[in-house]
C-alpha cells in the first residue's frame, strides 16, 4: 500500500520530452496499485485518419500538427479515453481504466469528491482535494468537520485544540499518516493533526478497521493517510488569504518549479496568527489561545517513465507558539506564579523523508520501494504551575516489493520495517525518558475476481524492545453477490505503546492529581496495548427517480485484550492504569448519499457508539462520547458560464447527550450533571469562482451560536483543587465567520 502511491506518481505526471513533430505518450493500466503499460493499445487522433499502436511497453508516438487537439486511446476491455492536447511539449501518460471499475461510486457536493470503491477489500473513503474547499479548512485537524465517519471535538477550554474519534475511539488509536509514513504519534499525538496545512493536502484515504499489515501494527480502529500536492502538477505560483472575526489571519503560498524533463521542486510557506484575546462567556479565560504559527516544506520530486525510477525529497520546518489562560496573564511577569493562570506550549518541528520507487520494465507487475524519514519534534511548555517538556527523535524505514504469483489474480507484497523512537519527557520535573525501536517483516496476499470476490491476507512479525516479539495478522474480504452490491468483512489484531502523556495533555490544564499505577511494565510501569478489531459492511448504489446515490451500512467492533484505562471518574485525580475486565467500542453507522438533481447532493448519516470500559470503580460508558450523532450535508453548484460559477454547502451535525465523568464528591458549586445536552451546530460556506484562476469565498463555522455555558470548573479560582477544563463537549466561542481568496497562475 505504501508502494502504490509512490507507482501511481508515474503514470499521474507528465514529463517535458519531446521531438519536433512528433507526441510521445504511454498508455497504461492500473491494477490495485501496480502500474504497467499496455501493449497495441490504438491511438489516434479524432477526426483524422492519423493513428498508431503503442508498443510492448505501452509507449507511442504519433505525428501532431497544431490543428490537432483531441487524442483518443482505446483498448479492448478498457474504457475509451478523449484527451485534450495543448501544446506539443505535452507528453501523455494516460491511464485507461477497466470497464468493471465504471461501477466506481463518484459522489460530487460542490466542488468536492468523496468516493467509496466497488472493487477495494478495505472500507476506503477517499477524499479528494475539492472536498477540502467545502470549508476552511486550514488544517488537517479541521479537514474532517464535513465527513461522517470521523468525529471532530474540542479536547479542553484552554488550548482550542481539536481532536478526532473513529469508530468511537480516540486519535491514538488511528494510524495517522503522511503519504504513508507515520506522522502524527508519540510527542505530536496532541497537537500533529494542527501541522499539516489544508492547502497542502492532494487527497486523504480513511481507511476504518486494522488496514493492511503493510503500514505498520499499530492501527486498531483505522487509518488515516494525506497525501500531498506534487511539484510538477500543482500551480507554478499559489496564494490563499483568509481571515475569521475570532481574530485568525492566515497565508499559503506554493511556489513550484519544473526543473528539467526528469526534476521538479517546490517551495510551500505556511503562516498564521491569532493576537485576538476572545472571551465569549465572560469566564476571564481566553477562549481560544494566541500566538502564531510558521510552517516551511520544501518537495522534490524525480520521475523517469522509460527507467522505471521515481523519488520525493521532503524537507520541512515548524516552529509553533500559543498562549491561553487567564485574559490578565502576562507570561514575563507570571509565568508559574499564581499571579494569574496562564499557558505556553512552544514546539518546533524538523521533518526530513526520501521515497523512492521503481517498476521493473521487463517484468510485468513487479516493483519495488524504499522511504525512509526522520524527525525531531521538540515541545517546552506549562499549565498553570505544572510543567511539561517532550522532544522526541525518530527514524522510520520501510522496503517493499511488489509481484505476482502466475497471474494478476493473484498478487503479493512483502518487505521489512524499522522505527526508531528517543523520548526525553518531563513530567512536573519526573524524568520519563525512554528509548524504543522495532523490527518487523510482513507479507501480504490478495487474490481479485473483480466480478465477484476478492480477498487480502496478511500477517507481520515484529521485534520490538518493550513489547517484545508479537505477531499482527489481518484479513479483509469482499464479495459482490449482484450489480452495485458490495459486502466487506475484516478482522485484524493492533498493537502499541501508550504515550499517557502526551495524549492526554488535557489533564494539565486541571487540578487533577496524576496516578500513575505501576504495574511492571515496561513503558510508564504499564503494559502496551493490544486490541482485536471485527467489521462488516454493505454498500449499495441505487437509482432513484433517474437520478443516482448510494446507501453503505457498516459495523465495528473492537475488543481490547489490554488497554491503557484514563480514568476520570474522580474529580481530583486522573489515573492511568493496565484493564482488569472488558474494554469494548462498538460502532454502527449508515450512509445516504443522493444526486437529488443537477449539481445538488444530499447526504445523510446515522451513527450509534456503544463504547464501554470496566473501570476501578466498575463498568461504565467512555465520557463525553455521544451515543448518538446525526449528520447532513447539502452542496450545490450553478451552471458554468464563462468559467465561473457559484458553489453553496452546508454541514449541520446533531450531537446526542454526552456522559460526564463523576463529579459527585466536589462541592455543589463545582459539580456537573449526569448528561450534558444534545447540541446543534450548523456550518455553511458560499464560493465564487470568478475564473480558473481566482475565487474568493465567505462562511461560518457553528453559525447559531451553539456554546456550552461554564465550561471550565472553578474558573473564578484556578489554583483551587478543584479547578478544570477538559469537561467540554461544545463550542467556547461561539459563531466564527471567516472570508478569504484563492489565486492560482
Amino acid at each position: 500500500m505504501k508502494n502504490r502511491i509512490i507507482l501511481i506518481i508515474i503514470a499521474l505526471f507528465p514529463m517535458i520530452s519531446f521531438s519536433q513533430d512528433t507526441l510521445k505518450g504511454m498508455a497504461m493500466t492500473n491494477e490495485n496499485g501496480q502500474i504497467s503499460g499496455i501493449p497495441g493499445a490504438t491511438v489516434y487522433w479524432l477526426d483524422t485518419e492519423i493513428g498508431t499502436t503503442t508498443n510492448d511497453k505501452g509507449w507511442f508516438t504519433i505525428k501532431y500538427k497544431p490543428e490537432f487537439t483531441k487524442l483518443v486511446i482505446s483498448f479492448i476491455g478498457y474504457k475509451t479515453d478523449t484527451i485534450n492536447v495543448t501544446s506539443l511539449n505535452q507528453e501523455i501518460h494516460h491511464i485507461l481504466k477497466d470497464e468493471s471499475e465504471l461501477d466506481e461510486i463518484v459522489i460530487e457536493s460542490r466542488s468536492k469528491t468523496t468516493s467509496f470503491s466497488y472493487l477495494s477489500t478495505t472500507n476506503i473513503i477517499k477524499v479528494s482535494s475539492e472536498e477540502l474547499l467545502k470549508a476552511a479548512c486550514c488544517n488537517l485537524s479541521e479537514s474532517f468537520e464535513t465527513n461522517p465517519s470521523i468525529d471532530v471535538n474540542f479536547s479542553d477550554a484552554v488550548t482550542g485544540t481539536k481532536q478526532i474519534q473513529m469508530l468511537g475511539l480516540n486519535s491514538p488509536y488511528l494510524l495517522i499518516t503522511q503519504e504513508n509514513i507515520p506522522s502524527v504519534r508519540g510527542a505530536s499525538q496532541a497537537y500533529g493533526l494542527t501541522f499539516t496545512p489544508g492547502t497542502w493536502i492532494e487527497s486523504i484515504q480513511i481507511t476504518k478497521g486494522t488496514g493492511s499489515v503493510v503500514n505498520g501494527y499499530e492501527s486498531i480502529a483505522g487509518q488515516i493517510n494525506a497525501e500531498l500536492v506534487k511539484p510538477l502538477t500543482d500551480e507554478k505560483l499559489f496564494v490563499n488569504l483568509y481571515g475569521a472575526n475570532n481574530g485568525r489571519l492566515e497565508l499559503n503560498t506554493h511556489f513550484n518549479q519544473i526543473l528539467s524533463d526528469k526534476w521538479s521542486t517546490g517551495i510551500y510557506l505556511h503562516a498564521n496568527n491569532r493576537s485576538k484575546e476572545n472571551d465569549h462567556n465572560g469566564d476571564n479565560f481566553l477562549d481560544m489561545p494566541i500566538g502564531n504559527q510558521i510552517n516551511v516544506m520544501n518537495r522534490w520530486q524525480y520521475q523517469n517513465a522509460e527507467t522505471g525510477w521515481v523519488g520525493f525529497l521532503n524537507l520541512r520546518y515548524l516552529n509553533d507558539e500559543k498562549q491561553g489562560g487567564e485574559l490578565n496573564f502576562n507570561p514575563d511577569t507570571d509565568k508559574l506564579t499564581t499571579n494569574a493562570w496562564g499557558s505556553e506550549i512552544n514546539t518546533n518541528r524538523f521533518d526530513a523523508a526520501v521515497k523512492i520507487g521503481y517498476v521493473f520494465p521487463e517484468i510485468p507487475y513487479q516493483s519495488f520501494g524504499f522511504q525512509t524519514a526522520y524527525s525531531k519534534h521538540k515541545q517546552e511548555s506549562y499549565y498553570g504551575l505544572r510543567t511539561y517538556d517532550i522532544e522526541q527523535e525518530s527514524v522510520y524505514s520501510s522496503f517493499l516489493l511488489n509481484s505476482i504469483i502466475g497471474d494478476t489474480r493473484n498478487k503479493f507484497k512483502t518487505g521489512i520495517t524499522f522505527t526508531y523512537d528517543r523520548y526525553s519527557e518531563m513530567v512536573e520535573l519526573v524524568d520519563y525518558g525512554r528509548t524504543e525501536n522495532s523490527i518487523g517483516g510482513f507479507f501480504e496476499y490478495s487474490y481479485d475476481n473483480l466480478d465477484e470476490f476478492s480477498l487480502t491476507a496478511g500477517i507481520r512479525v515484529d521485534q520490538h524492545n518493550k513489547l517484545g516479539f508479537f505477531i499482527t495478522p489481518r484479513i479483509h474480504l469482499r464479495y459482490s453477490p449482484w450489480e452495485k452490491g458490495v459486502f466487506r468483512a475484516s478482522f485484524g489484531r493492533g498493537k502499541r505503546s501508550a504515550n499517557v502523556f502526551a495524549e492526554n495533555q488535557q489533564l494539565f490544564a486541571s487540578n487533577r492529581t496524576i496516578n500513575l499505577i505501576d504495574s511492571g511494565g515496561k513503558i510508564y510501569g504499564l503494559d502496551p496495548e493490544s486490541a482485536w478489531n471485527y467489521g462488516v459492511s454493505f454498500l449499495q448504489g441505487f437509482n432513484l427517480f433517474g437520478r443516482k446515490g448510494d446507501i453503505l451500512i457498516d459495523f465495528y467492533r473492537t475488543d481490547f485484550t489490554n488497554q491503557v484505562v484514563v480514568d476520570w471518574e474522580n474529580p481530583q485525580e486522573i489515573s492511568f492504569y493496565n484493564l482488569d475486565g472488558k474494554s469494548v467500542a462498538n460502532s454502527f453507522q449508515t450512509e445516504i448519499s443522493y444526486n437529488a438533481f443537477n449539481n445538488f447532493d444530499l447526504k445523510l448519516s446515522y451513527k450509534f457508539y456503544d463504547v464501554t470500559t470496566d473501570y476501578s470503580s466498575g463498568n461504565n460508558s467512555k465520557p463525553l462520547t455521544p451515543n448518538h450523532r446525526f449528520f447532513v450535508n447539502i452542496g450545490y453548484k450553478t451552471p458554468v458560464k464563462n468559467n465561473s460559477y457559484w458553489m453553496f454547502d452546508a454541514t449541520y451535525n446533531l450531537v446526542g447527550k454526552q456522559r460526564f465523568p463523576n463529579t459527585e464528591s466536589n462541592p455543589t458549586e463545582y459539580q456537573r450533571p449526569e448528561y450534558s445536552p444534545t447540541t446543534n451546530l450548523l456550518n455553511a460556506q458560499i464560493t465564487r469562482i470568478f475564473s480558473p484562476k481566482f475565487e474568493m469565498y465567505i462562511g461560518g463555522e457553528n453559525i447559531t451560536g451553539t456554546t456550552q455555558e461554564n465550561p471550565i470548573i472553578s474558573a473564578g479560582n484556578p489554583f483551587n483543587p478543584y479547578f478544570d477544563s477538559t469537561m467540554v463537549y461544545a463550542p467556547i466561542n461561539g459563531a466564527n465567520f471567516y472570508t478569504g481568496l484563492r489565486f492560482k497562475l
